[in-house]
């Protein structure tokens, strides 16, 4: 697609991440184009907050709108893979939540028709695009850090036991490792030097049958290691370290962060590196993603989403 701008967007979904995306959307001095959600007068109010100028009748209305350039798709997990089929068949690039597809099949057949089509397909995952990890990955590939050893992830938030949500909900795609574990092996994903080819993990089921406690190892051919904590019923910090020969760097809240802290093993000086803004997260997945479309750099990392996707649903094939 030719350089246009404005770029229309148009938004699936109206809960708390679609939200945000609207206001993001504003930030950047934007207006949506339109807005479509199962239920319509949820539809209607979020167009009237985030100033959409057109409310769908049905999802589906979303797709055969000749105006749309861009669906954002912020749905439960389990409906991802259909309307990203059906954005692309119709010419729609899309921006899709995270895990944004149930199982690795489902993401190759997508990534296969964007190709075909020469769209753009990209998952929503602000690790991906906050300033902080590229100018971590500038330093890890300049040397000065040495070789990657190990990575060590937590990442746990206590949801009440309500099997009719969508976090213990099996019929909406539910479990840790859907939910939060993306955003953890995403973040192993962004400094390993290539996949793991080697991992194990255990799990402990929640009343429903979805995963409530994940445990994950990874090893890859480099000889780089990661461990993953997740828990849905048991706060944890959003900590992840990314350990060095020549030193470990920490990151909290590191879905959104930026800031880290690096501690130099020889002398044990402390560093820190600042880059971006938490709560400009979702403004960096817009440009990144409006510039991919508009024919610069793609810098949407599809191939790492493609990589978590194939770890996802190979811990799944173990739980069997």
């Amino acid at each position: 697609m030719n350089k246009k701008e404005p770029y229309r967007w148009a938004v699936i979904g109206c809960g708390d991440i679609a939200r945000q995306f609207g206001q993001a959307m504003g930030q950047e001095g934007r207006t949506l184009y339109g807005v479509a959600n199962r239920t319509y007068e949820n539809a209607v109010a979020y167009a009237g907050k985030y100033g959409a100028a057109k409310v769908y009748e049905s999802i589906s209305d979303v797709f055969t709108d000749e105006n749309v350039d861009i669906v954002y798709i912020a749905t439960p997990h389990n409906t991802h893979s259909g309307y990203i089929s059906e954005a692309l068949r119709h010419g729609k690039h899309v921006l899709c939540e995270k895990a944004i597809t149930l199982d690795s099949v489902e993401l190759e057949q997508a990534q296969a028709l964007a190709e075909k089509k020469g769209l753009i397909l990209a998952e929503a995952m602000t690790i991906y695009h906050m300033p902080l990890y590229r100018r971590l990955k500038e330093l890890a590939d300049s040397g000065v850090l040495g070789r990657l050893c190990m990575v060590q992830m937590n990442f746990g938030s206590f949801k009440e036991y309500d099997m009719t949500n969508r976090f213990f909900n099996p019929r909406l795609a539910g479990g840790a490792l859907w939910d939060i574990g993306v955003y953890a092996l995403s973040f192993i994903r962004w400094f390993m030097s290539c996949p793991p080819d080697r991992i194990a993990s255990q799990v402990k089921y929640a009343p429903s049958g979805v995963d409530e406690q994940v445990g994950i190892l990874l090893s890859n051919p480099a000889g780089e290691m990661a461990t993953a904590s997740l828990s849905l019923h048991a706060k944890q910090p959003k900590r992840g370290v990314a350990a060095y020969e020549n030193c470990y760097i920490e990151i909290l809240e590191y879905p959104r962060a930026d800031r880290a802290v690096i501690t130099w093993t020889k002398d044990g000086r402390l560093e820190t590196v600042e880059a971006g803004s938490s709560a400009d997260a979702l403004r960096y997945e817009i440009r990144d993603m409006e510039a991919a479309v508009s024919g610069g750099p793609d810098e949407m990392y599809l191939n790492y989403s493609r990589d978590v996707s194939r770890m996802m649903t190979q811990i799944r094939k173990d739980w069997d």
